[in-house]
């Protein structure tokens, strides 16, 4: 293995969360009157932080989201999760393999940290994690596309970022990635190809990123 540290996004890396999370944005969004399709969602808010849904609705119409957007966002996204959410197919597997191999790896979400323990426990993926090594947005202020994120789990780590291999599905982690000096791999079982330029390599399936990662 060439990497001394392999952080994972959570969010359709680990699991399967994208369309059920964004099928929820987009329907609330909706709901408040910033009309939003699915596709809509996808394209601007997956791999973000909540921030940006707040910056992008008063960027566009100049009108602020409710006070309790974040609270009904989740609660709603929480109770979708416990009743359907599960993990990326083979991701259990890729674990297992690098923890064998004595390989560190962590999580890095724009997700706050319920939502990542939501998920984690939800798939039964959590006891695979040290607790410290679960990463949020909530950490660092700034989410992805800005590096700080990556930075900050690999500091937490004690591994330099040349060092590092980030696992990632949408184009705001491959942006953040790559401004931390990180490798990344582009996971593209929804995300198109085209939409993960920039990334060191791409793949479909979860049994192909471990001869990736070992180059």
């Amino acid at each position: 293995m060439r990497y001394e540290l392999v952080i994972f996004d959570n969010d359709g890396v680990l699991v399967d969360s994208e369309p059920l999370a964004n099928r929820i944005l987009a329907a609330y969004l909706t709901e408040l009157g910033h009309p939003t399709t699915y596709e809509d969602s996808l394209r601007d808010y997956m791999g973000s932080a909540v921030h940006r849904v707040h910056d992008l609705v008063r960027e566009r119409t100049g009108r602020r989201l409710p006070d309790d957007f974040d609270a009904t966002l989740h609660q709603r996204t929480f109770a979708a999760f416990r009743r359907a959410l599960r993990p990326v197919a083979g991701v259990a597997e890729v674990l297992e393999k690098l923890a064998a191999d004595g390989v560190p790896y962590c999580v890095a979400s724009s997700g706050t940290h319920e939502r990542i323990r939501v998920a984690l426990r939800t798939t039964g993926l959590y006891d695979r994690f040290d607790e410290r090594h679960l990463f949020s947005s909530q950490d660092v202020g700034r989410g992805k596309p800005a590096p700080d994120l990556f930075l900050h789990a690999a500091a937490s780590m004690g591994v330099p970022a040349d060092r590092c291999a980030v696992v990632e599905d949408s184009p705001l982690g491959v942006q953040a990635a790559r401004a931390a000096g990180m490798d990344v791999y582009g996971f593209a079982a929804m995300t198109p190809l085209d939409r993960l330029d920039g990334a060191s390599a791409h793949f479909r399936t979860m049994d192909e990123l471990m001869s990736l990662l070992a180059g």
